[in-house]
């Protein structure tokens, strides 16, 4: 294989070297919050042993990639990223696949060189993408890359007014929703993390015994961190919390519902219900082209019961896939 001239070097992120990071993500074509050391910074410097790269031609960065490092059944593996939804390559919007081919093939050499034994890499699906490109894939492959997992994220396309989407909704979400205002349910923004956090945590015990991905003190730092980008929506019957969704807007095209939760002793309300009908509504009001419900697959297996509440709403799947190479 031949690939064009302009060699790729690569450098291991250091904040005083690399201050561009987070100012080339939000320029990229494909970057997300999860890429951005601001958000990856709300770690503990102890949880993780960042092995983040830079990658660059005549001394500028064509590409970055968040990752860690750790060691696992005597395995040396780099993971991107190891702690957020996404990682893999950020890239520019016009780059060719000869150079994704040649910044692949100089990351394998790398990992060679640092001993690596496994990458692991999690890419963003492709609605994040402003150009819709594959050849991050194509050249992941090409270079004998194969699939860890293929996940499913449910999407929702959000038309020009929350009556086009309401048109999509099933008969029954439709009446839900409907059912909940009839109840004087209310919906609003609400900063009050610590009385959603309680919910969250209680459903996530009942439902599946695991606890939530963030602690409290975790999602109001990155509350903190992303004031016009970390929102919660709250559904209140009087001054009650009853559900709630935190979105995360991941970039400029997708927002994701990284939290839904409700009150199981309230659950005849239909708070949720009415809140994605208002989530839906105020993200095509500020301009968002898809909201992400997030997967409903965990290590490939479906939960079908999840799968049929967000496609109640009109959403479909598509696939977050990690992809992963063993060195020798």
């Amino acid at each position: 294989m031949r690939t064009g001239k302009h060699p790729v070097t690569i450098e291991r992120f250091h904040p005083d070297r690399h201050p561009f990071w987070d100012s080339f993500v939000k320029e990229s074509n494909n970057g997300t919050l999860f890429h951005e050391r601001t958000f990856l910074n709300y770690h503990p410097e102890d949880r993780f042993t960042d092995h983040s790269l830079v990658f660059l031609t005549d001394e500028k960065p064509v590409s970055l990639l968040p990752a860690v490092e750790y060691e696992q059944a005597g395995m040396k593996i780099l993971h991107s990223h190891r702690g957020s939804s996404y990682g893999g390559f950020v890239q520019p919007h016009d780059m060719s696949l000869d150079m994704h081919l040649k910044i692949t093939e100089s990351f394998i050499h790398y990992l060679q060189q640092e001993n690596i034994n496994r990458v692991i890499i999690t890419i963003p699906p492709i609605i994040y993408n402003k150009r819709l490109s594959n050849y991050a894939e194509f050249a992941l492959f090409r270079h004998h890359f194969r699939y860890l997992k293929r996940d499913i994220s449910s999407v929702l396309f959000l038309e020009k007014s929350i009556e086009e989407n309401i048109a999509k909704f099933r008969p029954t979400t439709r009446t839900a929703f409907r059912k909940a205002l009839k109840k004087g349910v209310t919906v609003r923004e609400s900063d009050d993390y610590a009385s959603f956090y309680q919910i969250l945590k209680r459903n996530l015990k009942i439902r599946h015994n695991v606890q939530p991905t963030h602690t409290l003190k975790e999602l109001e730092d990155i509350k903190r961190r992303y004031p016009d980008h970390v929102r919660l929506y709250a559904a209140f019957i009087g001054e009650t919390m009853i559900a709630g969704i935190v979105l995360f807007d991941a970039n400029e095209r997708v927002t994701l519902a990284f939290y839904i939760s409700h009150d199981e002793s309230y659950q005849e309300y239909r708070g949720v219900n009415l809140l994605f009908k208002e989530v839906i509504e105020d993200s095509i009001r500020r301009g968002f082209t898809y909201l992400d419900y997030g997967i409903f697959t965990v290590n490939m297996e479906p939960n079908l019961g999840l799968a049929r509440f967000k496609e109640s709403f009109g959403a479909g799947g598509i696939f977050r896939d990690t992809f992963y190479l063993d060195l020798k």
